[in-house]
């Protein structure tokens, strides 16, 4: 009977046992929802996509305000700023775009234009004149009067666009910069009334010529109506 009773009793005391486990369980189980949520809700944070950054404008969608209108025919200055980067880049086509179709393009090597001598090109033969191996006779050098016999490739480079007068020129409209002692006799032979001249000018290359090696080209455009075309290319620079 002894052994019954604490056999017994060893058994209720192991129900007790078991159900306070249970009970424990059952209350910790609670504590464990809120720590899976908040380390949940820490993953999902940094996945969220950001906002997208404001676009920066691009250069295509900044207004062209100087640019011409369409169909607008170019006034003198832009005019000469189109040939003047046609001779930068010796671009021959560009440059017989220009030419006058019946007077064509004159050639002045100096200030003086004399209309009997200086040579005269067509636009087709401006098209092929760099690969043109033929001598030409651009009248004389003032002073010792030797004749200037030069192919136009080397003429170009002497008494066209001998100095980057688009990075270093100043420009004006019908108006003279440079002066040598060389008669300039320009608004004689293209009169105000029916031809436009742009001027680009610069003071001097070297400093310690004291401005003795300037240089100017005037770009002479005839007016048809609010258009030009270009008639005239005059070299000038300092002459003794």
């Amino acid at each position: 009977m002894r052994i019954l009773k604490y056999t017994g009793g060893l058994a209720l005391v192991a129900v007790m046992l078991l159900l306070a486990a249970c009970n424990n369980n059952q209350e910790a189980a609670p504590e464990a929802t809120p720590e899976i949520s908040a380390e949940a809700t820490a993953t999902v944070e940094p996945t969220q996509t950001p906002a997208p950054p404001e676009a920066e404008p691009t250069e295509s969608a900044q207004p062209a305000a100087e640019a011409p209108d369409e169909g607008t025919p170019p006034t003198a200055k832009e005019a000469a700023a189109t040939v003047m980067r046609a001779l930068q880049n010796k671009d021959m086509d560009q440059l017989a775009a220009w030419v006058h179709k019946d007077k064509g393009l004159r050639f002045s090597p100096y200030a003086y234009v004399d209309p009997k001598n200086d040579l005269v090109f067509t636009s087709e033969q401006i098209e092929g004149s760099m690969k043109d191996s033929t001598l030409y006779k651009w009248r004389s050098f003032p002073g010792n009067g030797e004749v200037i016999e030069l192919t136009f490739a080397d003429y170009f480079k002497q008494f066209i666009y001998d100095a980057d007068f688009i990075k270093e020129g100043e420009i004006a409209l019908n108006k003279g910069l440079g002066e040598g002692t060389t008669l300039n006799n320009l608004n004689e032979v293209y009169p105000k009334e029916s031809y436009d001249f742009v001027e680009y000018h610069i003071d001097g290359i070297d400093p310690k010529v004291e401005g003795m090696d300037w240089r100017s080209l005037r770009l002479v455009f005839e007016k048809i109506g609010e258009d030009h075309a270009l008639v005239g290319i005059i070299h000038d620079q300092w002459t003794p």
